[in-house]
């Protein structure tokens, strides 16, 4: 796998919130597509601009857009890392159905997972 792609309105806006959260610098950018990823060469993240695009609902409604896909990002301090996610433009989402993983929102409306590596269960 080369990478996941998230659809947004504006995906060089998008792109810049997920580099500022994990640190990864640009790989590729050209008009409507930005790809980021990790130094290492290892896959990536990559936005793609879509004009109809429709933030999905979390938790899933019947009549909302419903969500297809999320990130879980795996963090060494939760509290630290919600923080510094909400200061790059992230909400945190109303509902989180664990106590040691939260939920969040970034600006297109994606929802995406922080957590501690004990709270990985495989």
């Amino acid at each position: 796998m080369a990478a996941i792609t998230l659809d947004a309105s504006n995906a060089p806006a998008l792109a810049q919130f997920y580099q500022s959260l994990l640190g990864w610098p640009t790989r590729k950018e050209e008009p409507g597509w930005v790809e980021i990823a990790p130094t290492d060469g290892s896959a990536g993240l990559s936005f793609q601009t879509e004009p109809l695009f429709t933030p999905p609902q979390w938790p899933s409604s019947p009549s909302e857009q419903q969500m297809m896909i999320h990130l879980d990002i795996r963090v060494n301090d939760l509290t630290s890392a919600v923080d510094h996610a909400v200061v790059l433009g992230a909400t945190l989402a109303e509902f989180q159905p664990q106590s040691d993983v939260r939920v969040l929102h970034d600006q297109a409306g994606h929802p995406f997972c922080l957590f501690v590596r004990s709270t990985l269960v495989v």
